[in-house]
């Protein structure tokens, strides 16, 4: 029995819910029971009850891994219920079959400035056409993102408005689930999956609340080396960072996010046109800070999106091209009238978001220390040269200097057994996570080969790490190295060259079971490499076009084919 007091407590709960949320707050209360009476030993040969729902698709679109990680649990929740369950990437669904889906839930990340991930893209732009039907879907979208970024989990938001939109029957709330994600998810989860053993769903259009976040652990690490590795008289800089923190804890494989901060003296001008002492105290989405500490460590004030552009350009009342511009720029050219506006215009700029660098270190070889390898991002706007924000923070950090910032997993980029043999294509800043399996696999003796393919402009100026890679080859822990530096002779040399070169040995390591690892650029490098590997498999192999994306394919479901690109 419960007690008179927690019956009332569960009334006035539920007082002024509607019949849909009863529902929805009914199947999340049966999930906690079952994950009560889950702990008992008569579960694993209990027979599951029948679902009302036999099959469902499940569906994930991943940069990082989590999308497809959630999703995975997902499908197993399912059998253990009895509900049969297709479990599929969103690059490989079928785009045709989903008028013809009767249950349909997807697991979707979001990435940059509210795009959906890449393997995603193709479905995020099919649900965006006006001429499908969904009438007979029922779904449900399962959203991740992280709230330091500003269109937190707008790729799911999207298509869950777009599966509404065009006629789908929404069975679940959007749930959307922010970097402290687990619980929060498997609430849904199972809510959604005891739903569907009783009957089907109502149509609930409430949307879920935004998981609550618990905090990722954030470091403070201090600058032990900032040096640039590239050699005098390269166009390029590339600097390598050595941040020393206590208890650092990560893997090969994983980045490092770090929140650059705005120069001080943007920060200074930017005060002074707008009429405040940067000591002045002002509101910014519901936080009282000091004007200068907001301007320098918490809200984006250079290249802005054509959005918050838009948006300024409504407040001070005038025509503005669409254009991306930087902060000052636009007080100078288009002047706030007044520091009522001035205070409006802060309120639409976004939160500076975290650059995220591969890790160049091991934890094995390098304890208590996180290396970067950052390249200095350079590019032209309205005519202007300009320095990338956070690499251009990163690169005036001096010895001694501190620094903040948290580890972000990558599940997808993972070292393989130790008896695993590797390949890994690394041009330019993609050497870094190579770095680190390399000195990983030195540190713990592990016996797989190593093949590394890295490329850049020049052989006297821009071999980075070239004394390192050496050594590893000297000692044997790096089996093979081909480099390819496209400025040294007439015609340019990149890394797909020389994997044409290899080609007979390269077929021979993967069907050996090696796992290949691509890091880098994405446009144009992943993708020029991709087709050059299609092209080998499909000469090698003396197979179709389609079959040598097939195998290339295969390669991706393995797990063996694994990326890293940016």
């Amino acid at each position: 029995m419960i007690a008179q007091s927690k019956i009332k407590q569960v009334q006035e709960m539920v007082t002024g819910l509607t019949r849909e949320e009863i529902i929805w707050l009914s199947g999340y209360l049966s999930g906690l029971a079952g994950a009560e009476t889950a702990l008992l030993p008569s579960e694993s040969t209990a027979t599951a009850t029948p679902a009302a729902v036999q099959k469902i698709t499940i569906a994930y679109g991943t940069e990082t891994g989590n999308a497809k990680k959630l999703a995975t649990s997902f499908a197993a929740k399912a059998k253990k219920k009895g509900i049969q369950s297709k479990l599929v990437s969103l690059d490989q669904y079928k785009l045709t079959d989903l008028p013809k889906e009767e249950w349909f839930f997807t697991v979707i990340s979001t990435q940059g400035d509210g795009e959906p991930p890449a393997t995603a893209k193709k479905f995020y732009d099919f649900v965006h056409q006006d001429n499908i039907k969904l009438s007979k879907l029922n779904y449900g979208v399962l959203a991740l993102g992280d709230t330091a970024y500003p269109l937190f989990c707008k790729a799911g938001e999207d298509v869950d408005q777009q599966l509404q939109k065009l006629g789908g029957n929404r069975v679940a709330p959007l749930q959307k689930l922010d970097t402290d994600y687990e619980e929060a998810a498997e609430q849904w989860m199972v809510s959604l999956l005891n739903s569907l053993l009783s009957s089907a769903p109502a149509t609930t259009p409430v949307t879920a609340p935004v998981a609550k976040k618990t905090g990722r652990k954030t470091y403070t690490g201090k600058i032990q080396a900032n040096v640039n590795l590239n050699g005098r008289g390269s166009g390029k800089q590339t600097f390598h960072l050595e941040i020393a923190a206590e208890e650092v804890a990560f893997e090969p494989g994983d980045a490092a996010g770090i929140t650059p901060l705005n120069k001080p003296e943007l920060v200074q001008r930017i005060a002074t046109l707008s009429g405040f002492e940067e000591e002045t105290v002002v509101t910014y989405k519901d936080e009282t800070i000091a004007l200068g500490q907001l301007l320098q460590r918490k809200v984006s004030l250079v290249n802005l999106p054509e959005r918050v552009v838009k948006a300024y350009a409504g407040i001070v009342k005038q025509d503005i091209p669409a254009t991306r511009m930087d902060f000052l720029d636009l007080l100078r050219i288009y002047p706030v009238n007044g520091q009522e506006q001035f205070l409006a215009a802060l309120q639409i700029l976004d939160p500076i978001a975290p650059r995220l660098y591969s890790i160049a270190s091991s934890p094995e070889a390098h304890s208590g220390e996180v290396h970067l390898t950052v390249g200095m991002h350079r590019f032209v706007a309205n005519d202007q040269l300009k320095d990338g924000l956070a690499s251009a923070f990163l690169s005036q950090l001096k010895e001694g200097d501190e620094v903040e910032f948290y580890i972000h997993k990558n599940h997808l980029f993972k070292l393989p057994a130790a008896d695993k043999d590797v390949i890994m294509i690394g041009p330019g800043t993609g050497i870094a996570p190579f770095r680190s399996f390399v000195a990983h696999r030195d540190a713990t003796g592990a016996d797989g080969r190593n093949w590394l393919f890295f490329g850049d402009q020049h052989f006297t100026t821009d071999f980075l790490y070239q004394t390192e890679w050496l050594n590893w080859i000297e000692t044997g822990v790096l089996t093979k190295m081909n480099v390819a530096f496209s400025r040294d002779q007439d015609e340019k040399l990149y890394v797909q060259h020389k994997l044409w070169q290899h080609r007979e040995e390269l077929v021979k390591w993967i069907e050996n079971g090696a796992y290949l690892y691509i890091c880098g650029a994405k446009e144009p490098m992943s993708n020029d490499v991709e087709n050059m590997l299609t092209r080998i498999f499909r000469e090698q192999k003396g197979v179709s076009d389609d079959t040598a994306v097939e195998l290339l394919n295969a390669l991706k479901e393995e797990g063996r084919y694994l990326k890293d690109v940016y």
